[in-house]
């Protein structure tokens, strides 16, 4: 307590000498309220006042449960746990009459989604009895951290202010607050910010309570952005609070985020492009709240703008995916990333978190307030959304054949997460006329008897088209995010889409189909696992674990019932001689565990392709892998990467920091306890490291580094460290790189400032699909089908060449490159033919080029199979 009264008086004292206000008389929480006794604030439960620490997430936690054993306005619940083990919770605050009849008021808000099925008089009526639904989710980016402190204190004021406004708040709306979407990232940014906190107010710039290591607390355990994953639900606190979300369906959803500390509070309405399915009089809609957080801001002299960043394009994020539910889905940014307690911004102005916490306070309460005033018009604006006769898309369903590839049940499964209801065909349907998004042209189209058939004519209409279309309607094509995603591209699948209904013929699926598992065949000869497996890749990582000898397949083989293409898995009985007596069982376990199909074999004799003991099926061996982490690589890359290992494909990979390969030089990675020898690794992997490869790695590190590959290592280079491989680059391989050359007319140079950002913004491919031809005869290709949809960020390309093996090339012709997104037609022009993915031997080594990230986000998931192979098959090929 010494600690925090000195930190008080020196925070009071710094202010003073600065001539600049103590924030906390500045910047208090409505202190003229009437507050009901015996309701702990959060100052009285936690010791200290918001904004002088960062409160540890089990503190918040015990402070909501404080609450609602204090109060019956309050009630928690749990609605998932994060990877680290922590409770993933929701407050609800609603008058106790409104929570005495809970579920009879939930379930009459669920009417307003799903209009279609109930009279247009009786959801008038509900109109005027039902109180308004809203929600916020708060602190998805774990060192955005102010809007969890922000939750306690608009909790607190809800629950004990005793004034009829808030009377009157409480009987007409129920509140949810997701309170800390993202704990595990808090609380890496928490702990870490507490133990290098100074007693002396550290507002620097400079110091390091301003520069939380790599990889922050942004992300969530496996370093994904959680605020890119509403839709796609990768990740359990994603999949919780979209189950808790659709729980409520509210009318009005904010999201809270913050910013660089530089800049000013961000209100709605944000910039284009946005989402020309939603409705008109959504950003009319958005306005209204955004003028609302205005005025409270105008009253305390708080800075803020409006209209010229953050667009909500993406449906993915916390502030669109609700306007897909009929919600109005909004954005909130207050500056403050990397402030610590306090820092002096470039104004001179010192940003403390006890302001950072009040302006959201101020946002939190003026929205209610708003929201509340016009209860029953949101609702109308939620019925009019949800109803699928006001659809502005001309497309009335779409189709996903059966025969797909392996990830059409996650499709399945996102679709049906999300509140979709997905068909499949109980007999053949013949359409007249449908759109084939591979093909990019329409034509007759037979459905299939188990084809899956998703109409647009039902309440998620507007979420439907909206990650299904393979490009919206794009008025700017300079963009916050990707320009393109939807699951049909990104999974790789082949679909399509019809302007004229699908009926008759159908059933309603209840659950995604599971990929099937088991032993088949008969005989001990030998084990075959089909390598175009979903799970293929987690069995062999089974099958090391279990001390298997494992080949793998370099050409296809027949066996007279089962077709199996190149990469299967060959398990001989006779090289595993020592397992003989339990082989039986571990195949049964593992084909249970991973969702595979294993083959018995009689024999090793094939009817036709390769036999089993050929010397094209190759002993494949698990491979020690290391995954270089920290800057400057990418902590999104590397976490996908991580990801796709550690969970999805159960193989160890060792993730090795950077920062320790540049204190001793390769080949030991100088760890202080110990060396990490680089020739101790097979495969090496780098993510994404944007410029500072050049810096990590000096002459006498590239030199060890070839030596490595030189002498049999698999270096795998993914987006911007891939270039550095080139000849004009690093010189580890004589690849070159085709860039697409700069404008440099004479418009160019005369361009005005104010044109520069659209502009070059337009000469910049921002996430869009390209359509992609890949060599499945090669091993970094095998389980791929031959087309796929490559995710292109930038403009790089290689340039194709006799010693370059192409596994990947853009389509020759520029007119059909286009999948999914922007891309202007002279960055189409100059990638048209040129290659995304390829192997160049090295000595003994080889050096994977893998332009395009193959996992992004691990919904694009399409060509993620060759991250696989070049780690688990390329060492042994």
């Amino acid at each position: 307590m010494k600690i925090k009264t000195l930190l008080i008086a020196l925070l009071t004292f710094s202010f003073a000498v600065d001539a600049q206000p103590d924030p906390y008389q500045r910047f208090q929480f409505e202190p003229d309220l009437p507050y009901q006794s015996g309701i702990p604030s959060p100052e009285s439960f936690l010791g200290y006042r918001l904004g002088e620490q960062f409160t540890l997430y089990a503190d918040a936690l015990a402070y909501f449960r404080a609450l609602a054993e204090a109060s019956d306005k309050l009630i928690i619940r749990k609605y998932g746990e994060s990877y680290e083990g922590r409770e993933l919770i929701s407050v609800v605050i609603t008058s106790e009459a409104n929570h005495a009849r809970m579920e009879e008021l939930r379930l009459n808000n669920l009417k307003f989604a799903n209009p279609a099925v109930h009279s247009p008089n009786e959801l008038k009526q509900l109109t005027t009895e039902q109180p308004l639904f809203l929600s916020y989710s708060y602190n998805i980016h774990g060192n955005e951290a102010s809007s969890m402190e922000t939750a306690m204190q608009v909790s607190y004021r809800l629950v004990a202010a005793t004034d009829s406004a808030t009377r009157d708040i409480l009987q007409h709306a129920v509140i949810i607050f997701y309170v800390c979407i993202n704990p595990d990232g808090r609380d890496r940014y928490a702990y870490w910010y507490n133990s290098v906190q100074r007693s002396q107010l550290a507002s620097e710039p400079g110091d390091l309570e301003h520069y939380a290591p790599w990889p922050n607390g942004r992300t969530n355990h496996y370093w994904f952005d959680l605020n890119r994953d509403w839709v796609w639900g990768v990740h359990p606190e994603s999949r919780g609070h979209t189950r808790e979300y659709q729980h409520w369906m509210p009318q009005v959803h904010v999201d809270y985020h913050e910013q660089g500390y530089n800049a000013n509070y961000f209100t709605v309405p944000g910039t284009t492009p946005t989402n020309l399915f939603l409705q008109d009089a959504y950003m009319a809609w958005a306005d209204t709240f955004g003028r609302a957080n205005i005025a409270a801001f105008d009253e305390h002299d708080i800075g803020y703008f409006t209209r010229e960043r953050f667009d909500f394009f993406y449906p993915s994020y916390g502030s669109s995916y609700p306007s897909m539910m009929g919600a109005i889905g909004m954005l909130t940014e207050q500056g403050g990333i990397g402030g610590g307690t306090a820092i002096e911004t470039e104004d001179g102005h010192v940003l403390t978190l006890r302001q950072r916490v009040f302006d959201h306070y101020l946002t939190s309460v003026a929205t209610i307030r708003k929201a509340v005033q016009h209860r029953s018009a949101l609702q109308e604006f939620q019925i009019k959304t949800m109803d699928p006769a006001n659809s502005k898309s001309p497309t009335r369903a779409y189709v996903l054949p059966a025969e797909n590839n392996m990830y059409l049940p996650d499709v399945i499964e996102i679709l049906l997460r999300n509140g979709v209801e997905v068909h499949r065909a109980t007999a053949r349907i013949e359409l007249a006329n449908a759109l084939d998004f591979r093909r990019g042209k329409s034509a007759k189209l037979v459905v299939k008897t188990g084809d899956f058939v998703i109409s647009t004519g039902q309440s998620r209409n507007l979420l439907i088209n909206s990650i299904l279309q393979p490009t919206l309607e794009i008025e700017d094509s300079v963009m916050y995010d990707m320009s393109t995603w939807s699951a049909a591209l990104a999974y790789n699948l082949q679909a399509y889409s019809t302007t004229q209904p699908v009926e008759g013929n159908l059933e309603r699926v209840a659950a995604a189909p599971v990929p099937a598992g088991g032993l088949t065949g008969t005989g001990d000869y030998a084990y075959v696992i089909e390598w175009r497996q979903r799970h293929a890749p987690r069995a062999l990582s089974a099958l090391w674990k279990k001390k298997y000898r494992v080949r793998s397949a370099r050409k296809p083989f027949y066996d007279g019932e089962t077709r199996f293409s190149e990469g299967s898995l060959i398990v001989l009985t006779g090289r595993n001689l020592d397992k003989k007596d339990r082989i039986e069982q571990d195949m049964r376990t593992i084909a249970d565990a991973s969702q595979v199909v294993i083959k018995r074999q009689a024999t090793g004799r094939m009817t036709d392709g390769i036999d089993l003991t050929s010397p094209d099926a190759r002993p494949v061996d698990q491979p020690k892998v290391a995954l270089l982490v920290e800057s400057p690589f990418s902590t999104y890359t590397c976490g996908q990467i991580y990801f796709l290992f550690d969970q999805e494909s159960h193989l160890p990979v060792e993730r090795v920091r950077a920062s320790a390969l540049r204190q001793t030089a390769i080949p030991k990675f100088g760890l202080r306890y110990g060396g990490v020898d680089l020739f101790d690794y097979d495969v090496l992997i780098l993510p994404g490291g944007g410029n500072g490869l050049s810096r990590l790695f000096g002459e006498k590190e590239v030199a060890e580094l070839k030596r490595w590959v030189q002498e049999g290592g698999v270096l795998v280079a993914t987006e911007s460290a891939a270039p550095f491989m080139t000849k004009d680059k690093s010189g580890i391989t004589d690849v070159k790189l085709h860039e697409v050359p700069k404008d440099s007319s004479q418009a160019v140079r005369y361009l005005r400032y104010g044109d520069r950002t659209d502009y070059f913004g337009k000469q910049n491919i921002p996430g869009a699909a390209l359509n992609a031809v890949v060599d499945v005869t090669h091993p970094l290709a095998f389980g791929l089908d031959p087309l796929i949809y490559s995710l292109k960020f930038g403009t790089d390309a290689f340039v194709p060449a006799p010693d370059l093996h192409t596994v990947g090339h853009y389509a020759r012709e520029s007119d059909g490159l286009l999948a999914g997104g922007y891309a202007s037609a002279g960055n189409l022009k100059q990638l048209a033919g040129q290659v995304f993915a390829g192997v160049r031997n090295v000595g003994q080594g080889k050096v994977v080029l893998l332009l395009d990230n193959t996992q992004y986000r691990m919904f694009w998931r399409g060509p993620s199979r060759m991250m696989q192979n070049a780690v688990m098959l390329l060492p042994g090929m």
